[in-house]
């Protein structure tokens, strides 16, 4: 994820600071900034992406045994009533390819200590399609089976209810199960700005 590049980690377009590889953490790459001037002005959302610092998310996923996830930069509360959450994910992604068959994914919070860290190393810079994650990381089944990492500052898992084309992500909107989180929490969680340096583990 590049802030001034404007690259995101897995997930899309974050805008947040640059810095590190042209593409997210999940390899592809986000947000590029368009760099022409209209009247003095930036074009395009080239001065206020880079501005952004939002939390970076693991998002799970779980499809007739197959197990995914991946570090993702775009995610959002998007409804009130009803309880709505969308996360984005790149066509590019092998999560995304596993998401489309699964009932179900998880959306994780980081924490900022070497836990939260290794955690976003562990699912940015690797695909799925090399190594087996989880493998490697601490979880147990959630909610319609899908992956849940016990690291987490806090997590829940969402019914898929619709996916909407952005371009080369996909929103999948989730409708909340159940979740949980640590105790007591941690006083913040990783963001945008954390993970700056990490190498895509999945190119565009």
């Amino acid at each position: 994820m590049n802030p001034t590049t404007g690259t995101g980690p897995t997930g899309g377009p974050t805008g947040g600071p640059a810095g590190g590889a042209a593409s997210g953490p999940s390899g592809e790459p986000v947000g590029e900034p368009v760099g022409g001037t209209v009247d003095g002005a930036v074009d395009g959302a080239g001065a206020f992406l880079p501005l952004l610092d939002p939390p970076v998310y693991v998002v799970t996923a779980e499809a007739r045994g197959d197990r995914a996830g991946c570090l993702v930069g775009f995610g959002s509360q998007c409804s009130i009533r009803p309880e709505r959450f969308a996360v984005w994910l790149s066509h590019g992604n092998r999560t995304h390819r596993v998401a489309s068959r699964a009932t179900a994914l998880a959306v994780h919070l980081l924490p900022p200590d070497d836990a939260g860290r290794a955690l976003a190393r562990l699912f940015g810079e690797h695909t799925g399609d090399e190594i087996d994650k989880f493998a490697r990381a601490s979880w147990r089944p959630g909610p319609a089976g899908v992956p849940v990492l016990t690291a987490a500052a806090a997590w829940f898992a969402g019914r898929v209810v619709g996916r909407v084309e952005g371009g080369d992500h996909t929103a999948f909107l989730l409708d909340p199960l159940s979740g949980d989180g640590a105790d007591p929490p941690p006083p913040a969680v990783l963001t945008l700005r954390d993970v700056l340096g990490l190498d895509a583990g999945h190119p565009a």
